[in-house]
């Protein structure tokens, strides 16, 4: 791992750990913000999963995420998996942002400019989780491998059929 991996993720991760920590302190609290966004996203993962039990009550919900995010936080900051960990920090952030920090709903010009800058504090975050998800440490991602192992095929593939066609060549020229 490069230095600036190395002093990058746990910096990233960093900010999951404080507001994780601070959610599970909070949970309470951070419940019934969190509900409208709850009452959206647990229908639709009924759907998707309908085989889990997924638990409705916002509270408990806030203390799942709070815990995926640490668990993510760790396996980033520590470079154990962080491409997976980054996705997950990753979707576990968008329902975080719309719950906490809906800044267009905000009457209060103060209370207003503090939540947007939450708001893009944590999309600010998102690129950079972005990036952590796609940074392959220089080595071939999967994507290319993939390209890498089509383009080998075919090259293979007609090299095998030039063979076939020299080989069926001798074979008729010593026939005739």
């Amino acid at each position: 791992m490069t230095v600036t991996r190395l002093i990058a993720r746990p910096l990233l991760a960093s900010a999951f750990f404080v507001g994780a920590v601070s959610a599970l302190k909070n949970a309470q609290a951070l419940g019934p913000k969190a509900a409208p966004v709850t009452e959206k996203i647990v229908p639709l993962a009924h759907k998707a999963l309908p085989q889990l039990p997924i638990p409705e009550d916002p509270v408990t919900l806030v203390r799942i995420n709070a815990a995926i995010q640490l668990g993510a936080a760790a396996a980033l900051a520590t470079g154990k998996a962080p491409r997976t960990a980054s996705t997950v920090l990753l979707a576990s952030l968008a329902p975080t942002t719309f719950a906490g920090h809906p800044f267009w709903k905000e009457k209060d010009k103060a209370a207003r400019k503090a939540q947007e800058l939450h708001f893009f504090k944590n999309l600010s975050m998102v690129g950079g989780l972005i990036l952590a998800g796609v940074d392959t440490e220089g080595k071939p991602g999967v994507a290319w491998r993939t390209r890498r192992a089509a383009k080998d095929a075919r090259r293979e593939a007609k090299h095998l059929a030039a063979t076939a066609r020299r080989e069926a060549k001798l074979v008729a020229a010593q026939v005739h």
